[in-house]
């Protein structure tokens, strides 16, 4: 363990929220729009809605899904299902009606909280079109949905209440009478910190979403450490825009803020305008995002007109970092002490991390080194043999931030975990002698071109350097001769026009024959992921429909 971070005490969330309420009662936990919720107020929103839902009849290991934008209540379930032994599965606020019931159904969910709406997305009748019972079901008995048959009681947050749901506020209001305080601690006491606490659902690039299975103890230390390393206080404020649902919100930074007792600026869903007044306004020292949200600040056209000079470190995570973006968020921002992380879901989700005292290149040119307590190594992806520094291969990494498994998918979660307990990331890279980690690109993003391998990683930070870039994505499309060949996806800044052949020629500049893209598109709307990742797969199925290729053989991308 590294000397200057203090150890992680394994516990349950429950344990860890009672224990920061009583060192930090009368400040501030969490300001959302004109709410300004202290620690105090916190604990006891969160044990009042423990109570309701065990009263309601939630059990130990009972899943309950949380489909809500980021909302305080958001945060009251998180450590209200913890505190109760139940699992919160985390719904993705994008999706549709067939990945909802896909997640409610695989997820083997009982009680499902949701947002009744926002903007115009009617969540609650989204449900409705899945489970039409509730339209006759009253409110206070339990669901019974034919095509979710074990859903048993659904929670509405919101002005309006739909038909056979709950409010959340009659939750609350069942779990205030202090008879049952006793119930409650009973229960708590039962929860172990290598319970699993969180399903928490992989973005879903590619196929369908897998269900990785958090404990306390994995959620716990990962985000305690995260905070550790950004040496936060309970001086520090967070602003938090990354979605609640994904690990980069409810770990990365309310398991990295609350056990430091700092404050959670929280805003609904990311808008570069709101959260520049945010920051200026609540002199905010910690920023998370991804490389997208980043960008989207530092070209806002009104970030001149705040006072940004609160901002002291935070986490810059995701996808990879293009050094121009980092540089501007150090120096430009303001954010000196700012981070990267590195790894998945199934890790909890961080197992390296920069420091803040690192030297620029460092910064800029890795993913940093093992968090304490975890362990990382590079293996030859074919023989699963340990390789020496700098040589390409996958990343592996064990400790108490790996998950105990993929939900009901025993063959994908041996796939993925060795005998030996290492997590096999599918990740390339390279590390060096200090242990810094370098990304090369993931295995199945790697794409062969006349029998040579191409990381379009290596491609992408070349194309940021071109003055008109904004954003580019390259990915391998198939060609019937060398097997793929490249494709760049290319986001122009404002104001600026360029031909596919200064792309090309730019490229063929600095890059062997073999690493140029073949093909160039000019988009200004790509396909998301909720927390700013470019599905590739989609850029792929865009690109045949373009080039015409959607008789030639499937090539897969995370």
């Amino acid at each position: 363990m590294e000397a200057e971070y203090r150890s992680w005490t394994p516990q349950s969330l429950g344990d860890m929220l009672d224990q920061v309420a009583g060192r930090y009662a009368d400040q501030e936990a969490i300001i959302f729009r004109d709410q300004r919720v202290t620690y105090r107020q916190l604990h006891e929103r969160v044990n009042r809605l423990a109570t309701g839902l065990m009263r309601l009849g939630v059990g130990r290991g009972d899943k309950v899904a949380v489909w809500m934008t980021n909302h305080p209540e958001w945060i009251y379930a998180q450590f209200a299902i913890a505190k109760i032994g139940a699992v919160i599965v985390p719904i993705n606020t994008r999706y549709k009606l067939h990945e909802l019931e896909y997640i409610l159904h695989q997820s083997d969910t009982t009680t499902l909280i949701l947002l009744d709406r926002f903007r115009d997305i009617d969540y609650a009748a989204m449900l409705h079109e899945i489970c039409p019972e509730l339209s006759g079901a009253a409110a206070d008995q339990r669901v019974h949905a034919a095509r979710l048959p074990l859903l048993r009681h659904v929670i509405c947050h919101g002005a309006q209440r739909a038909p056979g749901m709950l409010a959340f506020a009659d939750v609350l209001a069942l779990g205030a009478d202090p008879a049952h305080a006793e119930a409650l601690r009973q229960r708590q006491a039962q929860v172990q910190p290598d319970d699993v606490t969180m399903i928490l659902y992989t973005s879903g690039t590619t196929g369908l979403p897998k269900g990785a299975m958090l404990t306390h103890n994995n959620i716990g230390a990962n985000g305690w450490y995260q905070g550790e390393i950004q040496h936060l206080t309970d001086r520090d404020s967070l602003i938090v825009y990354v979605p609640l649902f994904h690990c980069f919100g409810c770990v990365n930074a309310v398991l990295a803020a609350v056990p430091h007792g700092a404050r959670l600026i929280l805003l609904e869903t990311f808008d570069a305008g709101e959260a520049l007044r945010a920051i200026a306004r609540e002199r905010c020292t910690v920023i998370y995002g991804v490389p997208t949200m980043f960008i989207a600040l530092l070209e806002h056209p009104e970030f001149d007109l705040y006072d940004l000079s609160s901002l002291r470190t935070g986490i810059m995570s995701g996808a990879p970092c293009p050094v121009k973006v980092m540089e501007e968020v150090m120096y430009r921002m303001g954010a000196s002490e700012i981070t990267i992380t590195f790894g998945q879901t199934e890790c909890s989700p961080v197992a390296t991390q920069t420091r803040p005292d690192d030297p620029i290149e460092l910064r800029v040119q890795s993913v940093g080194r093992a968090i304490p307590g975890v362990e990382c190594k590079v293996v030859d992806p074919e023989t699963g043999q340990t390789l020496e520094v700098g040589r390409q291969g996958e990343f592996c990494t064990r400790g108490h931030h790996v998950m105990k498994g993929y939900y009901k998918k025993p063959a994908e979660t041996a796939a993925a975990i060795d005998p030996e307990g290492w997590l096999h990331t599918g990740d390339l890279v390279v590390v060096d002698e200090n242990g810094y980690f370098r990304t090369t690109g993931r295995m199945r993003d790697m794409y062969i071109c006349g029998g040579f391998n191409v990381y379009p990683r290596e491609v992408e930070e070349l194309l940021f350097r071109h003055p008109k870039v904004k954003q580019v994505a390259v990915l391998g499309v198939p060609d019937r001769l060398l097997g793929e060949v490249g494709m760049a996806w290319v986001e122009l800044k404002e104001g600026e026009a360029c031909a596919e052949d200064e792309i090309i020629g730019f490229c063929r500049d600095s890059l062997a024959n073999f690493k140029v893209p073949r093909y160039v598109r000019f988009t200004d709307a790509w396909p998301m992921t909720a927390t700013g990742k470019i599905q590739k797969y989609r850029l792929d199925e865009m690109a045949r429909e373009a080039l015409g290729l959607n008789d030639v053989g499937f090539v897969a991308h995370a």
